[in-house]
């Protein structure tokens, strides 16, 4: 006679999520269970430092405000991601700070490939801490 209990494979089901996060939920229970599954790859990258993650986010806030909320505005797909080298909205990173370039829109003008309503750029200090200006935010040049 078999157990009542299935075997814990069949509990489980395990995706693996955008990030190298791993989700196994099981079934039944409705709990998850959290693995970081991240690819060696990201491993052998160069960690992005705290201040240009506070810098981004502080970027992206600042232009919301400016622009009526996240009812009315939403920036570009870029300001979500890691601060760095490689971002596009980030056009320098020096001593004197962060300098960032970006598009936004009504929400959902991105996903219903819609046509950019805001460019921004902005300026924030080295540490991240601070608006240093917004030198634009305006309709897209």
């Amino acid at each position: 006679m078999g157990s009542p209990f299935a075997s814990a494979a069949t509990l489980l089901s395990p995706r693996l999520l955008a990030g190298g996060l791993l989700v196994a939920s099981c079934l039944g229970a409705g709990s998850l269970s959290f693995v970081n599954a991240a690819p060696a790859r990201a491993q052998a990258e160069a960690p992005v430092p705290f201040s240009a993650v506070r810098a981004l986010n502080l970027a992206r806030n600042t232009a919301v405000q400016s622009n009526g909320g996240l009812g009315l505005y939403r920036p570009d797909k870029c300001m979500f991601e890691t601060a760095n080298a490689g971002n596009k909205c980030l056009i320098s990173s020096t001593s004197d700070g962060y300098l960032f370039r970006f598009l936004g829109g009504a929400p959902g003008w991105q996903q219903l490939n819609l046509a950019a309503s805001v460019e921004t750029e902005i300026r924030i200090s080295s540490d991240g801490r601070t608006v240093l200006g917004i030198d634009y935010n305006g309709a897209p040049r």
